[in-house]
């Protein structure tokens, strides 16, 4: 057989999702031919389809070493997105141009790349250019929205969401993404439409969730608050089912966080040009707690640039503890970060996230809610750094986060499918936070979102005063804020602060006494 006869096999194999067959084949040829760009190449998308990504990585750069193509590059940078690692995939894609691709499949798969690393506009380029060359793909027009959506362009999300549900009508994550974006007029309901689909998918626990959800939106928009909420327990019980111990996913990491005595981390000094060059500001809290509107506010500052939700703190402390729990976040790893040298700590994350300054803007800001759970290592490895950790009305952010459709591949918000489950997550976060801004309170601040958003002024200049920057009024408003938000609140931050989301829960007061009730409990 051919080397040529070998790699058609492999790629046959690979389609068929037989890798063991296309494995062999790729060694086959690489034993009796030589090594080959191609063989490589191939071999690193078997491991991209087994989701073994460094192996990947170490394979596709090895096929570059052979020689330089493009789409090489291309599916390293979706590695490296895969991974988090946002430097080495935005420095993977600088070696390609959406010109320099004929194939709609690799356009896209690096404009998914790039959305993934928050570079929507440049997501954007390669997704249209997807779609001149294949009209007929509604994966593509939904690539496209959701691209669209985080860089503020509703117009263009809406109108490629409605193509992508002309091209397949059960297209249920087109659906959800659609009325994501607010009904179009308050009397254009979608209701009858995904009723007949939430039928049609009733054995589809995934479908169930995000028609559900998209459900829910179109009522809220109409007032019908409890058939809203009635849709969201259905949908949100379907996925449940599949799910063990949705409330214990954090109860472990909680519990030996409050058992870790206070000296159990210490102040390892930094190298003076550390300390001095490189005061990161983290802004953490639960989900739906207003920490996109803090990360917009500090953003907005002219010595300020956003990260959005960086994963890099807490990959750099897996990487560093080399655990190997399938999890970056999990007890293991924090049992074992116990032991970590705070200066390699502090330079890893550094390193990871240095491209994001320039010579004006030199403070980065680091929106990854879950961070709180690693404020011990985090004041550890930066002493200088600042931590604003967002406290939104138990209430409101408990409902918020239940009527949240998160990432459903995420183990991190299994309790946000039930909401006593959420409550009890909601009382280990708060009780947690206190207690570290009372351990440290030259570091931890703790933001009322209340506050904010009725004494925005006072409330940001407090804010400021606390990261260590001089007034600056533009600050104030977040609707001039250009910058892509990725997050669940891109709608509501591209308007000025306002008290509109405050009290939300009152709306469905009469569904949330046992909530209620458990967070009455001390």
């Amino acid at each position: 057989m051919t080397r040529e006869e070998l790699f058609k096999q492999a790629v046959a194999a690979i389609g068929k999702r037989d890798f063991i067959a296309a494995h062999t084949a790729l060694v086959r040829a690489i034993k009796h031919y030589g090594e080959s760009h191609r063989a490589y190449f191939l071999l690193g998308i078997l491991h991209i389809e087994l989701l073994q990504i460094s192996k990947a990585i170490t394979l596709l750069n090895k096929a570059r070493s052979l020689a330089d193509d493009v789409k090489t590059a291309v599916y390293l940078t979706k590695c490296y997105a895969l991974q988090g690692n946002m430097n080495a995939a935005l420095g993977a894609a600088s070696q390609v141009t959406p010109t320099q691709l004929n194939g709609a499949l690799e356009l896209d798969t690096m404009g998914v790349a790039l959305s993934r690393v928050g570079d929507h506009e440049q997501a954007r380029a390669y997704f249209l250019q997807a779609l001149s060359v294949e009209q007929q793909q509604p994966q593509y027009y939904y690539n496209y929205g959701v691209s669209a959506k985080f860089a503020g362009d509703f117009t263009a999300a809406r109108e490629a969401f409605e193509r992508a549900l002309i091209l397949a009508p059960q297209f249920y994550q087109a659906h959800f993404a659609l009325s994501d974006l607010a009904p179009a007029s308050p009397g254009e309901a979608r209701i009858p439409t995904l009723t007949e689909q939430r039928t049609a998918a009733a054995n589809q626990p995934d479908a169930q969730l995000h028609l559900g959800h998209a459900l829910a939106k179109e009522y809220e928009a109409i007032g019908e608050f409890d058939k809203a909420f009635d849709a969201l327990n259905k949908a949100k019980a379907a996925k449940k089912a599949q799910l063990r111990h949705t409330d214990t996913t954090f109860k472990a990491i909680f519990d030996y966080l409050e058992a870790m005595p206070a000296t159990a981390v210490t102040h390892d000094p930094l190298p003076a040009t550390d300390k001095n060059n490189h005061q990161p500001l983290f802004v953490v809290g639960m989900p739906r707690s207003g920490t996109t509107l803090v990360e917009r506010i500090l953003s907005h500052h002219s010595q300020v640039v956003s990260g959005g939700e960086l994963q890099d703190f807490g990959v750099a402390v897996k990487s560093l503890t080399q655990t190997t729990s399938s999890y970056v976040l999990d007890l293991p790893t924090l049992q074992q970060a116990q032991h970590l040298d705070s200066a390699a700590l502090a330079h890893a994350y550094m390193e990871r996230t240095a491209y994001l300054t320039t010579p004006g803007a030199s403070r980065v800001v680091d929106k990854l809610p879950f961070n709180f759970f690693y404020i011990d290592w985090i004041v550890r490895a930066f002493p200088q750094a600042r931590i604003v950790c967002l406290m939104r009305d138990p209430l409101d952010t408990c409902l918020g986060n239940y009527r949240q459709l998160f990432s459903i591949n995420s183990p991190y918000y299994a309790y946000a499918y039930d909401l006593l489950d959420t409550g009890r997550v909601y009382q280990r976060f708060a009780r947690h936070v206190t207690d570290r801004q009372q351990r440290y309170p030259n570091q931890v601040y703790l933001q009322s979102y209340e506050a904010l958003v009725r004494q925005p002024e006072q409330q940001c200049r407090d804010l400021l005063a606390f990261c260590q920057l001089d007034w600056q009024p533009r600050c104030l408003h977040v609707e001039r804020n250009t910058a892509p938000v990725s997050t669940a609140s891109k709608v509501q931050v591209r308007e000025a602060i306002n008290q509109k989301s405050v009290g939300r829960w009152q709306r469905y007061e009469t569904h949330l006494n046992e909530l209620k009730a458990l967070l009455a409990q001390p």
